[in-house]
């Protein structure tokens, strides 16, 4: 995925990238209204409670880590969860089982993480994907994405929002990073998951009663280990500074890093190098576990991964949501 320009960020990235904005209004309102059209068709209606994570903006909010929490909260409740998502940056085509063989390549690195805990589905259309999950015994449906596909008849959404990012400037594509007016998707979600600290007001953007769970990212227990330890990091997400961040608050010496693309997929070319950078460094060389997947597998071996995990300020107020999800 490109890098997302500079003035859709909520500072508008300078005075002259920021007048685009504007002069882009008109396609922006096309953008909206296509939408609008297109989450108004009726879904089907699974046999099952189907649970979809989705967000407004484009990029990563954090709706995997998100799900994945949510799955491992579901099957601890005794359910069958099963994962339902587009596989971007996958070649995979109509729908597929994620196999332990699978690759990033074929159904992309969200896939593979989210298969590590549940059986999971690729294919965009959710709602074929979504009966061959039912035939295949799933209980319970989550997406990872899919607010705006109305493929499928969500029981419940969650919208999630990064709170270091919001909305950024809080216009619709292409003039902002938005895919529909805030209070368009939110009016489809039960509650909004607010991860971090909301450094740009973005609650204040939200329907007026809409219930916000808050949550923070927390380093997987790996973090010790890189505690006091040198190490180049590199990161091909939506945002990488996030994961820098990351890092130096766990106690890791940042000697270096390097930032990709979204979805980035790592050519042994370039993995060489990055090796060959934190050698030259006197480094550990570190990613995040939705980058390791996408390394050559020769190598993976050779990069230590910091995971994260969601630290929710009110658990219950999240299971109290879940509770209400009809038997499946």
């Amino acid at each position: 995925m490109p890098r997302a320009p500079g003035f859709w960020a909520a500072d508008g990235g300078g005075r002259l990238p920021a007048l685009l904005a504007p002069l882009l209004a008109p396609l922006s309102a096309a953008v909206a209204a296509a939408t609008a059209r297109r989450v108004a068709r009726p879904g089907w209606h699974a046999p099952v409670p189907v649970v979809c994570v989705g967000n407004a903006t484009v990029g990563g909010a954090g709706k995997t880590t998100v799900a994945l929490d949510l799955v491992a909260r579901l099957a601890e409740a005794g359910r069958t969860p099963h994962v339902l998502l587009r596989g971007y940056g996958g070649a995979a085509r109509g729908v597929r089982r994620v196999a332990a063989e699978d690759t990033a390549a074929l159904v992309g690195d969200e896939a593979l993480l989210l298969a590590a805990l549940a059986p999971t589905w690729v294919g965009a259309d959710r709602a074929v994907a979504a009966r061959a999950a039912c035939a295949a015994g799933a209980g319970v449906l989550v997406m990872d994405d899919g607010l705006q596909n109305p493929g499928l008849r969500k029981d419940l959404s969650l919208l999630v929002i990064d709170g270091g990012f919001g909305f950024g400037n809080a216009r619709v594509l292409p003039a902002g990073p938005l895919r529909e007016p805030v209070a368009a998707a939110a009016a489809r979600c039960a509650a909004a998951v607010l991860i971090g600290q909301d450094r740009h007001a973005a609650v204040a953007a939200l329907p007026p009663g809409l219930p916000i769970l808050r949550a923070r990212l927390m380093p997987g227990p790996e973090a010790a280990a890189l505690a006091g330890q040198r190490v180049f990091a590199f990161a091909g997400i939506a945002r990488p500074e996030k994961f820098f961040t990351s890092l130096r608050e766990v106690g890791a010496v940042l000697a270096g890093s390097e930032s990709f693309p979204d979805h980035h997929a790592f050519a042994p070319r370039t993995t060489a190098r990055l090796l060959a950078r934190a050698v030259r460094l006197g480094a550990v060389p570190v990613t995040t576990a939705k980058d390791a997947v996408r390394l050559p597998p020769e190598v993976r071996a050779e990069v230590r991964v910091l995971g994260v995990r969601l630290a929710w300020e009110e658990p219950a107020a999240l299971a109290a949501l879940l509770a209400r999800l009809a038997p499946g």
